[in-house]
């Protein structure tokens, strides 16, 4: 481990890694830059599910005390649309006040013996890097330490933003638990996920989509001033809209404005001397992630192997290899569940309150997933399928281009060079009556795909990405009318998934696929 450290950026992921590694090898100096004063904290609540906390608790007991003593916790999650509330039960979380968690970080990185330097922008990075061992960007998505590793190398590092907007407050309302309210003003559809983090204040995050937002005349606020000032019209906006959900309480604002979530990725975690750390390197989107958490957990690995190697290029080589699998899985599991956000208007608007909420709890989870935390809901999806169609869902007919299917779960065989949809062991379908339309490798070509959708009948939906197909199904089968057999190699409980959540009408598996 290096001698002397310095680390640039004094959020949680930060202050962290300091305290781990002053506490780790006592003879070392460890300095903390944070261009914040010491009581400043952006944002309010951060949330952490029960099944992530175990090897933040094993390396330091800081947020498990911090989330006991000021927290709060709750099991179900809970969808509120058109006068229904549907639950998922079975997901444990838990929720700090921002403010509360970097306190009690602050004080431990400082008993530790780490020089936390409040109200200091840290020295260029090149002269941090001359004259220290070790420097460690933590410094969030707008990373001064990852900009200036990119002048002098390609760390493989990319941004994807997203099209829908959303804007972070709080209110004095207190929710039972993480609940997801949706309404629709008179310039379209909003959402609020909120969660309790004290006995005080419950976090208010609204999205909406670009539209929307625009419509409502909510992109007046100048988003590029610097931190402090709040937008306080779309304040007074969503406190009305969703009054009656808050019970008329005020909404708190704190750096309150709109943004568009960003999604970064990189290949390469560091170069010589200067490694990065949480948001610095790597974002996922909110509703399947913490940052925070991910934030730690980077530290957690990479005091580990600058603990475990001498040789600073190994430990720094170690730490990337050893994270970059578990941020992948995150990253990719909020994938989805971004596509979701970008479309839950619509999703409101085409589904039954029951079906979407459903929806939304499918969105990166399979039916024998979901049952083994909540049995109940999908006991109550289940027969809720069998009541409308009279057979359970995979088994349930389907009238595909003059051919009634035994079920749900078809074949995609190639016959004479070409391929050829039917039942398995069943008679083939009249190619006539289906439309092979392929998805787009890319959800920004999803428009230019469903131009090739035909105006009635059924569609066979190959090509592209799993998440694409999806998506051109239910734009066919949701809005346009169309019977979409859409082409996958799935498991039975992820068609089953697909089915009640009203995402496809059936799925072609490649013929031979074992189940």
């Amino acid at each position: 481990m290096g001698d002397s450290t310095v680390v640039v950026g004094g959020g949680p992921g930060g202050l962290f890694l300091a305290t781990l590694l002053a506490r780790q090898d006592s003879t070392a100096t460890v300095t903390v830059y944070e261009r914040n004063r010491r009581t400043d904290a952006f944002g309010f609540g951060v949330v952490f599910s029960d099944a992530t906390l175990r090897e933040i608790d094993a390396a330091d007991s800081v947020l498990r005390d911090g989330l006991a003593n000021h927290g709060t916790h709750w099991d179900r999650i809970e969808v509120r649309s058109d006068g229904e509330s549907h639950g998922f039960a079975g997901n444990g979380m838990a929720a700090i006040h921002r403010k509360t968690l970097l306190g009690l970080l602050q004080d431990n990185a400082e008993a530790a013996g780490v020089d936390v330097r409040y109200s200091t922008v840290a020295p260029p990075v090149a002269e941090l890097a001359a004259a220290h061992d070790l420097v460690v960007g933590a410094d969030g998505t707008g990373s001064t330490v990852r900009a200036h590793l990119e002048e002098h190398a390609d760390l493989g590092h990319s941004v994807t933003t997203a099209d829908a907007k959303f804007i972070w407050f709080a209110t004095e309302h207190i929710f039972d638990g993480l609940t997801f309210l949706h309404r629709r003003s008179e310039h379209g559809n909003f959402a609020v996920h909120g969660y309790p983090i004290s006995d005080e204040l419950s976090t208010f995050i609204v999205e909406t989509d670009h539209e929307t937002w625009a419509r409502a005349g909510l992109d007046r606020f100048d988003v590029t001033q610097a931190p402090g000032p709040s937008d306080e019209r779309s304040q007074a906006y969503l406190a009305e809209l969703f009054a009656d959900d808050i019970d008329h309480a005020p909404l708190v604002a704190n750096n309150s404005r709109w943004a568009s979530f960003r999604t970064r990725r990189t290949t390469t975690w560091y170069r010589d001397n200067v490694a990065l750390l949480g948001d610095a390197v790597h974002t996922a989107h909110f509703s399947v992630g913490s940052g925070t958490k991910m934030a730690m957990e980077d530290a957690i690995e990479l005091a580990r192997q600058l603990g475990a190697h001498r040789d600073l290029p190994t430990a720094l080589a170690a730490y990337q290899d050893a994270r970059t699998p578990a941020v992948a899985r995150i990253q990719d599991a909020a994938v989805p569940s971004l596509a979701w956000w970008e479309r839950f208007g619509q999703y409101q608007r085409d589904l039954d309150p029951f079906t979407f909420a459903f929806h939304f709890f499918s969105r990166s989870i399979a039916v024998d997933r979901i049952a083994r935390r909540d049995p109940d809901l999908v006991a109550t999806a289940r027969a809720r399928w069998a009541e409308q169609h009279g057979a359970d869902a995979l088994h349930t007919p389907l009238d595909l281009a003059g051919e009634r299917t035994a079920g749900r779960v078809l074949e995609l065989a190639v016959v004479d060079g070409r391929e050829q949809l039917s039942e398995a062991g069943g008679p083939a379908v009249p190619d006539a009556g289906v439309t092979r339309v392929d998805a787009p490798d890319d959800e920004s070509h999803l428009a230019k795909a469903a131009q090739s959708l035909p105006d009635h009948g059924a569609v066979l939906i190959t090509g592209g990405t799993a998440l694409t197909r999806i998506l051109l199904s239910e734009e066919a089968r949701l809005r346009r009318g169309l019977v979409s057999v859409v082409a996958d190699d799935l498991s039975d409980a992820a068609i089953e998934t697909a089915l009640l959540a009203g995402r496809v009408d059936a799925v072609a598996r490649p013929q031979g696929a074992a189940r």
